[in-house]
């Protein structure tokens, strides 16, 4: 895909969605943390109806703490790996109230030397909380990427370093949502609906 087709192809992907934004449900960088890391093996809808539940009980890190992981397992159990989730999300509680004064870093290196958080989940919590134009590449944007030849790469960082050199610079902090919702709702893993998708004719898919 040449330069003038990746830009109208986030010209359009703007077009049909002027704000995007991650479909995991939460109103502070905390919430946020919590969620993506629970998001692991999990779908959005999923991890939306355990946090409810689990925000409305404990939303701080003073909190959750409190509950201890008994209880934090018993508001997370319907999600995959729930037992490491909650020794992970305990464990990040505690590093938070300790290093960062109960708050959020806003650096990747403070961010991944919590426990459970990687790059992905570093990137989504720094683009979404914080603003930063990173780019955090799970299995949709991964194949997006390389169907559409967007981004070719045969491992998730390679793609991730390609998009963050090809995305144009006035779309690279709303790329990450774009291309998330795009694969989870349009460029399908089994079926994408090529026939009524809007980047059809600027997509390298040859199966298309």
């Amino acid at each position: 895909m040449n330069a003038t087709h990746r830009r109208q192809l986030f010209e359009r992907l703007a077009a049909a969605n002027p704000h995007p934004t991650t479909e995991l449900v939460y109103t502070t960088p905390f919430e946020l943390l919590v969620a993506v890391v629970l998001s692991a093996q999990s779908t959005d809808v999923g991890v939306n109806k355990a946090t409810a539940a689990l925000f409305a009980a404990a939303n701080t890190p003073e909190a959750m703490l409190a509950l201890g992981i008994e209880r934090l397992e018993a508001f997370i159990c319907t999600l995959g790996l729930y037992h490491s989730k909650a020794r992970y999300l305990h464990d990040t509680c505690h590093l938070l109230l300790q290093r960062h004064g109960g708050e959020v870093p806003t650096t990747r290196e403070a961010l991944e030397a919590l426990p459970g958080v990687g790059r992905k989940t570093a990137n989504v919590v720094l683009n979404t909380a914080f603003g930063q134009p990173t780019i955090a590449v799970d299995t949709h944007i991964f194949r997006v990427a390389n169907r559409t030849g967007l981004a070719a790469g045969k491992t998730v960082r390679e793609v991730e370093d390609r998009l963050l050199k090809v995305v144009p610079k006035a779309f690279r902090h709303d790329a990450h949502h774009w291309l998330i919702l795009h694969g989870r709702y349009q460029c399908k893993a089994r079926k994408p609906l090529c026939a009524s998708c809007c980047l059809a004719d600027l997509c390298d898919y040859p199966a298309k």
